[in-house]
C-alpha cells in the first residue's frame, strides 16, 4: 500500500506527516534541512517501501528539498499551496495553521487530488529557470535605477528627462548641467553614480540574454520565433512548463497559466473576466507578448481590434488576446517537443485539417471558453503567430 509523505518545507526545516490510503496518520516529525537532518528524514520515510512524497511549493521554497529527493531516487509530486490551503480550511481544527497541520493538509491534498505534477530534475531546465530568475532580477534592478535617475534629474533639469532613458542619453544630459550650489553638486555626483550602475546592469542584461538565447536554441525550441517572446520569456516557459504533454489540451494549459477567463455572467448578461489565478510568471510572459504585439501591426493587434469592434471592452479584448496567445504557445511547444511541424489530420494533439495559414482568427472561438471541460480534444486550431 502506497503511503503519502506530506511535507511543509521551509528554508532550514521541514515538517512531514506520513499517511496511508485511508488517511490514517502513521508518523511524522520536524527535521532540519542540513545533511544530518535530511538524512534522518529520509531514513524515517524509507521505513515504508511503497512511498510517495508530496511537497508543497516545488517551484518556490520547497524546490531545494524536492530536487534533493528526486536526486536520491524518490518519487515527488508538487502540491500547489492553494490546494493544500483549501484542504486545511475544510479540515477539523477551525483552519488553524501550524507546520504539522500544513504537512497533514499537503498529504491529504495529494491523496485526494489526481494528476498532480510529478517533479523531475532536468539539469538543463533547472539551469534555465535559475538564469531566467536572474534575468528578471536584473530587469527589476534596471527599472529601480532608472527611476532613481529620473527622480534626481527632476531636481536638476526643469521638467526632468524623457520617459524612456538610456544610460548614454542620461550621461549626455548630465554633461549639460553645471550646478553651483552644494546640493546641486551632490545631486549631479549621485546621478553619475546611478548612471554607472545602469551601465553595469545593462552589460549584465546583455550577457544574460546572450546566454539564455544559446541555451534555448540548444534545447531545440523555436519559441523565440514568436512575436513578443524574447530569450528570458522563452527560458521561463521551458523551465516552468517542463513537459508540455502534461497538459491534455490547450484549455487545460490556459487554465494553468491563468489565461482561461472566469465566467462572470449574471442573469441574461453573459460575460467573462480575467483570471487572477494560475502561474503568474507564465501569465506575465503572455501579458508581455500581448503588449508587444499591440505596439506593432501584427496579427495580434488585428485580432484585438476586431474584438473591440465587436463590442468588447479593452480589458475583455486583452483577455481574449492572451487566451489566444496561450493557444499559440501551446501549439508551438507541442511542435518543438515532437520535433516536427504540426500539420494534417494525422499530426500530434493540436493538429488541424486546416492550414496554419488560415489566419490568427480561426472559425471556432476558444478564447471565450472559461476553464476547461473534458480532456478530449479533436482537431483544435493552429493560429498563426506573426
Amino acid at each position: 500500500m502506497t503511503v503519502i509523505i506530506g511535507m511543509d518545507p521551509h528554508k532550514r526545516s521541514a515538517t512531514i506527516e506520513i499517511i496511508d490510503q485511508t488517511a490514517t496518520v502513521l508518523t511524522g516529525g520536524k527535521y532540519a534541512t542540513d545533511k544530518p537532518g535530511y538524512d534522518e528524514m529520509l531514513t524515517t520515510a524509507r521505513r515504508f517501501t511503497d512511498r510517495l512524497w508530496a511537497v508543497e511549493g516545488c517551484n518556490g521554497v520547497g524546490r531545494h528539498l524536492a530536487h534533493r529527493l528526486v536526486h536520491d531516487g524518490e518519487t515527488v509530486i508538487d502540491v500547489p499551496a492553494k490546494l493544500s490551503a483549501q484542504v486545511r480550511v475544510f479540515a477539523t481544527g477551525n483552519g488553524r495553521k501550524t507546520d504539522s497541520v500544513d504537512a497533514h493538509s499537503v498529504a491529504l491534498a495529494a491523496l485526494r487530488a489526481p494528476n498532480l505534477r510529478r517533479v523531475t530534475a532536468d539539469a538543463e531546465l533547472i539551469a534555465l529557470g535559475l538564469l531566467a530568475d536572474r534575468r528578471d532580477e536584473l530587469g527589476r534592478a534596471r527599472t529601480q535605477t532608472v527611476n532613481r535617475i529620473h527622480r534626481l534629474l527632476m531636481e536638476l533639469v526643469p521638467g526632468g528627462a524623457k520617459k524612456f532613458l538610456s544610460a548614454m542619453q542620461a550621461r549626455a544630459l548630465l554633461a549639460t548641467i553645471t550646478p553651483v550650489d552644494p546640493v546641486g553638486l551632490v545631486r549631479k555626483r549621485l546621478v553619475a553614480e546611478q548612471i554607472d550602475d545602469l551601465e553595469t546592469i545593462d552589460r549584465k542584461i546583455k550577457s544574460a540574454d546572450k546566454e539564455l538565447r544559446g541555451l534555448v536554441t540548444d534545447r531545440g525550441s523555436t519559441l523565440m520565433d514568436l512575436n513578443g517572446i524574447g530569450p528570458s520569456s522563452a527560458a521561463r516557459l521551458l523551465a516552468d512548463i517542463g513537459d508540455i504533454h502534461r497538459f491534455a489540451t490547450r484549455d487545460r494549459f490556459a487554465s494553468w497559466n491563468g489565461a482561461a477567463p472566469l465566467d462572470a455572467s449574471s442573469g441574461d448578461q453573459q460575460r467573462h473576466r480575467l483570471s487572477r489565478s494560475g502561474n503568474r510568471k507564465i501569465n506575465r510572459v503572455l501579458h508581455i507578448m500581448a503588449v508587444v504585439q499591440l505596439r506593432h501591426h501584427t496579427a495580434g493587434r488585428a485580432y484585438y481590434d476586431r474584438r473591440r469592434l465587436a463590442g468588447k471592452t479593452s480589458m475583455e479584448a486583452m483577455r481574449a488576446l492572451k487566451r489566444r496567445l496561450s493557444n499559440v504557445i501551446y501549439t508551438r511547444m507541442l511542435s518543438d517537443h515532437d520535433g516536427r511541424e504540426l500539420a494534417g489530420p494525422g499530426g500530434q494533439s493540436g493538429a488541424t485539417t486546416d492550414s496554419g495559414a488560415t489566419g490568427f482568427n480561426p472559425h471556432t472561438d476558444p478564447s471565450d471558453k472559461p476553464h476547461p471541460g473534458p480532456t478530449e480534444q479533436t482537431n483544435p486550431d493552429t493560429p498563426t503567430t506573426s
